[in-house]
């Protein structure tokens, strides 16, 4: 078991929750004039964490003697961001919320979320079996 995967689920579940406010915002505001729906970006962001930054065509630092120093990379952490979309227009009173596409969101976060909280429970599930269970001797 890792225990960074417990850090990527919650956080992930943050994100999750955050999104059902935003999304939750913009359709409150569907008859609202000049409003612009907001997006949350987390999962791109968390990829970029775990796999690292596109490397294509760049150099790689790389410690070749005991005496070098390690490369100097600071860790990049996602963190969720809320995105206010200025590039799509739905309407004339410049509203761009589709309340269609704002409800498929909401439903596909919710699948997403459970399936999060899934996950979470089977790894806190197996923690706790590996913490209560007596040696074998």
């Amino acid at each position: 078991m890792n225990s960074s995967n417990f850090n990527y689920l919650s956080r992930a579940m943050e994100a999750a929750n955050i999104r059902q406010e935003v999304i939750s915002h913009n359709i409150a505001n569907v008859n609202t004039p000049n409003f612009k729906k907001s997006n949350l970006v987390f999962e791109d962001l968390l990829a970029r964490e775990i796999y690292g930054e596109d490397t294509k065509g760049k150099l790689q630092m790389v410690k070749t003697h005991d005496n070098h120093l390690p490369p100097a990379n600071t860790p990049f952490v996602a963190i969720p961001s809320i995105v206010q979309d200025h590039q799509t227009l739905m309407r004339v009173d410049d509203n761009n919320v589709d309340v269609d596409i704002e409800m498929a969101n909401l439903a596909k976060n919710q699948i997403y979320f459970n399936a999060l909280a899934t996950q979470m429970n089977g790894y806190i599930s197996k923690l706790k079996n590996v913490i209560t269970s007596s040696p074998q001797g």
